[in-house]
């Protein structure tokens, strides 16, 4: 007789607010800010899931230069979880933190785990530069920094150009023009802006304190709400002389995170907890590095 497939679902699903580059969170650590949500969410069971029930967790994070060893782990024993809780940091670039949901999902499904943490953590702001080939040496000339965010995060590693190039690829390839795009963009804004403004974001943030004394940012710092299709078509191209992808049109530099407590669903039965969502599957598959953007 076959074994029943194991139910897999989401019992809490906790974020920090978005931070700008440079902005309220940047003092943070990707660590920090991942800690913070993962004492959240258990807090979010009433003391139905304990820290050391945890079996494992698993984040996605892309910049990791000078972060030290295992960004996951770090944020594991911050949040106050035992030693003898595993974690797993992985790097599928902006696919980091959807990939380790599905890991996730796959380790209680096959019955590895019963309870596991996952998602992403990231801070665009905390990224160094660095000194290639230090260890060779320099014996004479100028030597170049590079920008760990850009090579490590931005940058198509088999093109060599920015990732801002890949987009104006799509946009080529798939024919949507400026005017398209500066269109759908200011309407993300507002859509976001209106959202927030009605408190629809509240139960998903945790408030986290910013390096100014005493304060917090409990908001989606990002958004702006008086974006209009109008002021974006004044931009300039950022990535090429007649492209379309601007400042204003293409995806931001932040920092945050985000993650999911998951468990199978005869567990959360078992601990009177009641499911978000219940995961029915996922798929994830490859495109040319020229259009990953």
């Amino acid at each position: 007789m076959a074994q029943k497939a194991i139910e897999v679902v989401v019992v809490s699903a906790r974020r920090t607010p978005v931070g700008k580059f440079g902005g309220s969170l940047a003092a943070a650590p990707a660590h920090v800010l991942g800690a913070k949500v993962i004492g959240t969410l258990l807090g979010d069971t009433a003391g139905k899931v304990r820290n050391d029930m945890v079996d494992e967790v698993i984040i996605g994070q892309v910049l990791t230069a000078g972060c030290g060893q295992n960004p996951a782990r770090q944020a594991v024993i911050s949040a106050g979880l035992p030693e003898t809780c595993p974690a797993l940091t992985i790097n599928k670039v902006c696919g980091s933190g959807l990939k380790a949901l599905h890991l996730g999902m796959q380790a209680i499904a096959s019955g590895d785990a019963q309870i596991v943490i996952a998602g992403g953590q990231e801070s665009m702001s905390s990224s160094p530069h660095v000194l290639n080939k230090s260890r060779d040496g320099q014996r004479m000339g100028d030597w170049k920094m590079i920008d760990s965010m850009i090579v490590d995060g931005l940058w198509c590693a088999f093109n060599q150009y920015h990732m801002g190039i890949t987009a104006e690829n799509v946009a080529a390839k798939f024919g949507i023009d400026r005017s398209t795009q500066d269109a759908f963009a200011a309407a993300s804004q507002k859509k976001a802006a209106e959202a927030q403004q009605a408190g629809k974001f509240k139960d998903q943030i945790v408030p986290i304190p910013t390096s100014k004394k005493g304060q917090v940012l409990d908001q989606d710092e990002y958004i702006k709400a008086d974006s209009t299709a109008e002021q974006l078509a004044k931009l300039k191209p950022a990535f090429k002389k007649d492209g379309s992808v601007t400042a204003g049109n293409a995806s931001g530099l932040n920092d945050g995170a985000a993650l999911c407590l998951l468990m199978s669903s005869s567990k959360a039965h078992e601990l009177g907890l009641e499911p978000l969502v219940c995961i029915r599957g996922f798929a994830s598959a490859g495109v040319d590095p020229k259009i990953m953007g």
